[in-house]
């Protein structure tokens, strides 16, 4: 069980003001609130400090500045943490490349990442699986409009995804992504 010290905190606090004015695609969500499901994740399945830090700011590179934000991380939080979030990004400059071509890159380096990159990953795509259904259940499948890949594609991302956790299998993070997934593809 992971101990969580001032670092962690001090890791909350730069998260929060680096995402300060983002939001989340679907219902304006403040996006910080994303960034602590994903921490809660890692740690109610055992992972570290610097896996739950790596957490809270496992979208800092790509949407919070680039490489200037990496190397802060690298100071601030260790070489560990700067992996982490490193090995989950799917972006480090502009202009984003195409969707697609962006996801399928994605898939190789997060099954090529370590346990720790691919529990923080397995923990951000849950709970983006989670906010998903969600809102399709409230707001029905006009969802899909938000997101760049639509129904279609973005359900290849989530099963391509689930082939890519497959090291995870046993855990309670793959079997309830599994069935997220599922339900994505019913509804």
């Amino acid at each position: 069980m992971a101990v969580l010290s001032e670092r962690f905190e001090q890791a909350f606090i730069y998260a929060t003001r680096l995402h300060q004015n983002q939001r989340r695609k679907v219902g304006q969500v403040p996006y910080i609130a994303h960034l602590m499901a994903v921490s809660a994740l890692v740690l109610e399945a055992g992972g570290s400090e610097d896996e739950a830090i790596a957490a809270l700011l496992h979208d800092a590179i790509e949407d919070q500045g680039g490489e200037p934000t990496r190397q802060e991380i690298l100071e601030r939080f260790g070489p560990t943490v700067a992996a982490i979030v490193e090995g989950c990004t799917e972006f480090h400059s502009l202009p984003k490349p195409p969707w697609q071509a962006r996801k399928v890159q994605y898939l190789k380096q997060i099954q090529a990442g370590s346990p720790s990159v691919q529990l923080v990953s397995l923990a951000d795509k849950l709970h983006n699986g989670r906010s998903l259904l969600w809102s399709l259940r409230q707001q029905g499948s006009t969802i899909w409009s938000h997101f760049a890949g639509g129904r279609e594609l973005s359900l290849w991302f989530y099963q391509s995804l689930l082939m890519v956790y497959t090291h995870h299998k046993e855990t309670v993070l793959w079997r309830e992504f599994a069935q997220v997934v599922g339900e994505l593809e019913r509804f």
